[in-house]
């Protein structure tokens, strides 16, 4: 029996929610969802001034569980209960009060990718990837990705969002997306860094900046999450949506109709 996909740890004012099931990839799914949207509420419930993700294994989430969508009997309900689990997630953390850190190593595909960016501070390992990836299944995007336009920029976003190209860690810093870059290695001590810097800093102040700035760019986010929820049931549902995920377990290219 697999154990949790989530931990939870509660250090000097900071919450650290390590993604788990390295050996899945940490994906997403309704279950792992339930267990992050628990682990924020559990650090709102500790007026946890700094909250931390981060990951084991060799991605830092690969995304939404590809495999579980061929085998859902009502694709439009269960990809519709999967985005807005993840949306909860997101917007949680966008309007908590605390200062959110990710910290990035490998690949982050998918849901992974926005969920890495809805961090106020993004910091990564020199071997972070960033990809989104939706339509190469016939998926449109979710978890918040038409929301990377703010920090990346319409046009890279097509791009990556069109042609699913992915972006190193060197360039997710030179786009501003990463605060911070360095070796594999260092990447926890880089974070226990930061942490301990926001820990010392005034937490009205902080909390005042990431409402105000975040409101200026997007005062109404969850709009833009519900959105994202109709389109990306609707196409996970159309026959394009399907022949994805089908070809994707069979690793073989799509054959899109639409």
């Amino acid at each position: 029996m697999s154990g949790p996909s989530v931990a939870y740890e509660l250090r000097d004012g900071a919450a650290w929610i390590t993604l788990a099931s390295g050996d899945r990839g940490n994906t997403l799914t309704l279950d792992s969802g339930a267990e992050l949207m628990d682990a924020v509420r559990r650090a709102r419930a500790d007026a946890a001034r700094v909250v931390v993700l981060r990951a084991t294994g060799r991605f830092f989430s690969a995304g939404g569980d590809i495999g579980g969508f061929a085998s859902l009997t009502d694709v439009t309900a269960g990809v519709d209960d999967l985005a807005e689990s993840l949306h909860r997630i997101i917007s949680e953390l966008v309007r908590s009060d605390a200062i959110v850190v990710s910290a990035v190593h490998a690949m982050a595909a998918g849901a992974g990718f926005p969920l890495a960016a809805a961090a106020d501070i993004v910091l990564a390992g020199e071997s972070a990837r960033f990809t989104l990836g939706y339509t190469k299944i016939g998926f449109s995007v979710d978890g918040g990705s038409s929301q990377l336009v703010h920090t990346l920029g319409l046009h890279r976003v097509l791009r990556l969002a069109l042609l699913n190209d992915v972006l190193t860690a060197a360039e997710a810093h030179a786009a501003g997306l990463v605060a911070r870059v360095v070796p594999d290695d260092e990447l926890a001590g880089l974070t226990e860094q930061v942490v301990a810097g926001l820990l010392a800093g005034p937490a009205a102040a902080q909390a005042d900046v990431k409402r105000l700035l975040r409101d200026a760019v997007e005062p109404a986010p969850e709009s833009a999450l519900r959105r994202e929820t109709l389109a990306i049931r609707r196409n996970a549902a159309s026959p394009d949506g399907r022949e994805g995920v089908a070809a994707f377990l069979e690793k073989r290219p799509p054959t899109f109709n639409t």
